[in-house]
């Protein structure tokens, strides 16, 4: 961009007006201060404004203004693909020339380097992750060091310990930073920090630091808190209640697998839903995006994948199906909501499993000091070889999260590189493990969550409380809360569910077992089982709570049989099975040949007593990795009487890995049977939910 460059309070307001094309646009407060302290004086600011004041407006403006200048293009560090998409529609809009490299981007990092060293781009996008990868070090930052134009850290918050979505790859920016240099202009936007982040960022972000601090309570939006404790409960609420709701919005979910059910069952029952997650392929995600931006699906299920900074100004509600970790994720959350409209709802769905995932999610978000520990050792022993990730799971009993979780820690803390992919070696500096950092971080995500328990029993206006949490004073009540509005409390109490709803909900939460894929690594075609099932997933909700409740009492009902027969019946696996064997375990003793002789006389086909178990070994849901589990069970088991020669069913109450019923299966394989399908209870893997 070469325009002539903007001196003067009027050219910065020229500069607005030409990006937007309105003859009328004006800053809102704070805006311009902003932009001076970046445009002007080339000084470092944090913006604390709540969602649709204009944070990227500061931004745009100070792009353009800072190219016209000479200046090099703009770094947007940004966490989230969806918030990517809709800060490349809006600077490409304003006419400001963007690239990216990410998971969705069809630009290469060499094709990124060759715009930048041509000046032929405005803004660079990526997220924080992207900058840990070798080859953008090594092919981008150089250039962008040596002509800087603006940093822009997005969700800022996130770079501080004590924000409520702290991401470990931010830590990476204040390095950053500093090799920019003290002239390098540097902005942090957020719209969800209180006093002790806002401190933590500031010194992060250096010195001449302007801070524009806007009020963050939100008008127009009614909070509202349903305590319904049953998932069925909850889905049956939904699809009475979900078309009452002003326009499209979305559905807030904690677990991936929570999405899914909840969109399946809303489809169920004639309401247009569709479930979002980071595990959502590229493609699918932007048409998902598209959709509920143009109001073509009432619901949108998603994780917070879908959060921070995705802009739908009309978006009409946000419903909670379970209660997230912090008042201030929360606040961030219900932000989506209602921006442009006069009316929109937030309403929390609180249940009984909230807790429990929560609790997960809190105790395994920093790698444990053992874990850590397992992995260096693991790279020292290679003598400066770099290791792979498959060849540090199979040295180290950690699950696949939580090696990717440790080597993130140790990568931006220095010791240890990623050379290239996902292939790490040590560099020899030295490093401690943060036992006092990981104790009072984890102590504040439960004080959070505490008071995320407290929001749903307080009788104070609800957004004054999210906005206390904030530190930012509403300074009245909203009026429009169900702790503020007799008229949104009473709506809330008469959106009760029908009982013959929750029993359909109920039976729907019983009817989606799993498919259980054959283990392949190191097991011979001829000795590979048959494709399986599991009746359901531990604390689902349907059968996995039953079959919880059951296995602690020692015996399964005679509903557990009728489960499963009912399970092969749609089933249906053909050639049939025409005998039932079960799993032997010393710890539970006759709990599952008994399940497994109850279900052949059912079948009326024959329970064969062919299998021992030989050899004890520690169970195998406390194996974390493939390589752990597979070697846990090998030998473990032996066919030894008469295997009949033709189709059988192998029971077990429960599957961890699925590599038990891969070695017993084989066992029987090699006994002569001409099939196994395996078939269980309960998935025990990701308990949590």
């Amino acid at each position: 961009m070469t325009d002539s460059a903007p001196d003067s309070p009027t050219d910065l307001l020229a500069a607005l007006r030409a990006l937007t094309g309105r003859a009328d646009a004006e800053f809102r407060d704070g805006q311009r201060e902003a932009i001076e302290a970046l445009a002007d004086r080339r000084e470092r600011a944090l913006v604390v404004q709540r969602t649709g004041w204009g944070k990227s407006a500061v931004y745009f403006v100070a792009t353009s203004v800072l190219r016209s200048r000479g200046l090099g293009p703009t770094l947007l560090i940004s966490p989230l693909l969806a918030l990517m998409r809709n800060q490349i529609d809006a600077a490409e809009r304003l006419g400001l020339r963007c690239m990216t490299v990410n998971s969705s981007a069809a630009t290469t990092v060499d094709e990124l380097a060759t715009a930048v060293r041509s000046d032929s781009i405005d803004l660079v996008l990526v997220s924080p992750e992207r900058l840990a990868n070798p080859e953008f070090a090594r092919a981008v930052m150089p250039i962008l060091r040596e002509r800087p134009g603006l940093v822009v850290i997005d969700e800022v918050h996130c770079i501080s310990d004590w924000g409520h979505d702290f991401r470990p790859d931010y830590r990476r920016i204040g390095r950053m930073i500093q090799e920019f240099g003290d002239d390098v202009p540097v902005l942090g936007c957020t719209a969800t920090a209180n006093d002790r982040v806002v401190a933590d960022v500031a010194e992060q972000l250096g010195t001449n630091l302007t801070v524009v601090r806007g009020r963050l309570g939100r008008d127009g939006l009614g909070l509202g808190v349903v305590d319904l404790p049953r998932r069925a409960q909850r889905l049956a609420w939904l699809a009475q209640h979900l078309d009452t709701m002003p326009g499209s919005g979305i559905v807030y979910c904690l677990t991936i697998r929570d999405t899914e059910i909840v969109a399946d069952w809303l489809r169920t029952n004639g309401v247009s839903a569709e479930s979002y997650s980071g595990q959502t392929d590229t493609e699918d995600r932007e048409e998902l995006e598209r959709k509920l931006q143009h109001n073509e699906i009432k619901a949108l299920v998603a994780t917070t994948a879908l959060g921070m900074g995705y802009d739908k100004p009309d978006l009409g509600y946000v419903v909670h199906f379970q209660m997230p970790g912090s008042p201030i994720g929360y606040y961030q959350q219900v932000g989506r909501a209602g921006r442009a409209i006069d009316e929109s709802r937030a309403i929390l769905l609180s249940g009984s499993e909230d807790v429990r995932i929560l609790d997960h999610f809190r105790d395994n978000a920093f790698p444990s000091e053992s874990a850590i520990d397992q992995i260096l050792a693991a790279l020292d022993a290679a003598d400066d070889e770099p290791l792979t990730l498959r060849k540090i799971a199979e040295a180290v009993d950690l699950s696949w999260g939580q090696i990717e979780l440790a080597l993130k820690q140790l990568d931006v803390e220095g010791a240890v590189e990623r050379v290239k992919g996902q292939t790490y070696q040590r560099t020899g500096t030295p490093w401690a493990y943060p036992a006092e950092r990981v104790r009072n971080v984890t102590s504040a995500r439960e004080r959070e969550q505490q008071l995320m328990i407290d929001y749903l029993a307080t009788e104070q206006c609800r957004m004054q409380y999210l906005t206390d949490q904030l530190d930012d004073e509403l300074g009245r009540p909203c009026g429009e809360c169900d702790n503020c509005s007799a008229e949104l409390a009473e709506q809330i109490a008469a959106t009760g569910v029908d009982q013959a709803l929750v029993e359909r909900a109920e039976l729907f939460l019983k009817q989606r077992p799993i498919i259980l894929e054959p283990k392949k690594q190191g097991v011979g075609k001829n000795e590979r089982n048959e494709v399986g099932r599991i009746l359901s997933r531990w604390g689902d909700g349907g059968w996995g709570d039953v079959v919880m409740r059951q296995k602690e009492a020692g015996q399964f009902g005679d509903d557990m049989v009728d489960a499963l027969e009912s399970l092969l019946a749609n089933w249906n696996p053909v050639p049939a099975p025409e005998w039932v064997a079960a799993v032997p375990s010393w710890r539970t003793g006759e709990l599952v040949p008994s399940l497994g002789q109850r279900l052949a006389e059912r079948l009326g086909v024959q329970f064969v007593d062919v299998l021992e178990r030989i050899d004890d070994r520690p169970p195998q849901a406390d194996m974390q990795n493939f390589a752990y589990q597979k070697s846990n069970v090998r030998g473990a088991f032996m066919a030894t009487g008469n295997t009949p020669p033709s189709p059988g069913l192998l029971v077990d109450d429960a599957s961890a890995s699925g590599w038990t019923f891969a070695e017993v299966g084989a066992q029987l394989r090699r006994a002569g049977a001409s099939a196994v399908y395996p078939i269980a209870l309960v998935q025990t893997s990701g308990r949590p939910g």
